[in-house]
């Protein structure tokens, strides 16, 4: 079928991306030995300037060595083009005779592998294989690099439940998504039992309310001593503003070239710290943001996460001798599998945690949540319940 493959990474880099590009390209020396395989440098930008490097000259050993290895190898780009961009997309792989572009990364990589493909006409078949630590891409059950993240904030809240049992106070822990509540809800993942931490999970896809946090944390408070929050980076208000634009002073809000707000380069946690001391004052009161921290970590691999991502580059390979689309985790009742989609069904949408994962009147996570998360994150630790 084809002599050229070309493969980018967009986006958020996560522990297990690099996995999909050694799974695209031992499988293109698998299926087509005497194929080119060339990785863009900083994803569509490099296909843009004529920057590669031949990935097909590397060993399989050095192809697994960079698989295992967090971060994107091949450096990503938050890039959006627009039509112009993507003509000068085209005729970066025009150049290099490209046969197939595989496009690792979230909705917006697919968003613009769906434009290549319409422009192309065809004649290059474009793919997208998904990543995203959040979780959020439309026809997926979940997603490669959610697993490994989820695991790092499942373990960091139970043993900050743990630490606040022994000092009794309030923790917030910030983690990352902007509009998805996957990650922040994983925090439940392997809580001890029900009076164990997350107490309160907030999310993007319900309203937060000051007055009603504030009371759900006193009354947390008075049940347990303690509260343990776990509070998604993109909550917004009832008017639509993230809490970041409500708390941050407008001149320290930051923007990305797209115009959104950055949520977490902001001191949303110091903001938060404040809301606390004004409304509860002389509680012991703490915030963290988690920020980068889980998306890449190397003591948090999942084996799982990283056997998917690489599968999901294998059968990347596979959509592109069909002709392109858009490569999707799915559950079958029994294991995942991965099947090809329509682009369209993926560019640019949002997938959202479904409402029953959570309480219908308590911001917790419900048995339907932690039954999904039980599946992708069994838990690993067996920590006894302490005394106090």
């Amino acid at each position: 079928m084809a002599e050229t493959f070309v493969i980018a990474q967009g986006g958020g880099p996560t522990a297990v991306i690099n996995q999909t590009l050694a799974g695209a390209a031992l499988e293109v020396r698998r299926r087509f030995p005497a194929a080119k395989v060339l990785g863009a440098l900083h994803g569509v930008r490099g296909v843009r300037e004529g920057r590669f490097v031949t990935l097909s000259e590397l060993s399989d050993e050095q192809i697994r060595a960079i698989a295992a290895t967090p971060s994107a190898a091949l450096g990503s780009t938050r890039d959006k083009p627009d039509e112009a961009y993507c003509e000068a997309i085209l005729k970066g792989l025009d150049a290099v005779h490209a046969d197939a572009f595989i496009y690792i990364g979230g909705n917006d990589t697919a968003g613009t592998q769906s434009i290549l493909a319409e422009a192309s006409g065809g004649r290059i078949a474009c793919v997208h294989a998904p990543k995203t630590i959040d979780n959020d891409l439309m026809e997926n059950d979940h997603t490669p690099g959610f697993i490994s993240a989820a695991e790092f904030v499942a373990g960091a809240f139970l043993s900050i439940d743990l630490d606040f049992r022994a000092l009794p106070g309030i923790y917030v822990g910030i983690v990352m998504g902007r509009h998805a509540g996957f990650l922040t809800a994983a925090a439940a993942a392997w809580s001890l039992d029900e009076e164990s931490g997350p107490h309160l999970v907030y999310v993007p896809e319900r309203y937060f309310e000051r007055t009603r946090f504030v009371e759900e944390v006193r009354s947390t408070l008075d049940r347990h001593g303690r509260c343990i929050v776990a509070m998604s980076e993109g909550v917004a208000g009832p008017d639509g503003r993230s809490l970041v634009e409500s708390l941050v002073p407008p001149e320290l809000q930051e923007r990305d070239q797209h115009g959104n707000i950055r949520l977490s380069g902001t001191d949303l946690g110091q903001a938060v710290e404040r809301m606390l001391a004004a409304d509860l004052p002389g509680k012991r009161a703490r915030v963290d943001t988690f920020g980068y921290l889980p998306r890449g970590n190397i003591a948090t691999i999942s084996e799982t996460d990283a056997r998917e991502a690489f599968e999901a580059g294998a059968f990347a390979i596979e959509a592109a001798e069909q002709g392109g689309g858009s490569v999707a985790l799915q559950f079958d009742g029994e294991k995942t599998v991965c099947k090809l989609v329509p682009l369209s069904a993926v560019a640019g949408r949002t997938r959202h945690m479904p409402e029953n994962f959570l309480l219908p009147d308590n911001n917790r996570v419900s048995v339907t949540g932690l039954d999904y998360l039980a599946r992708l994150l069994p838990r690993k630790y067996s920590a006894a319940k302490p005394f106090v």
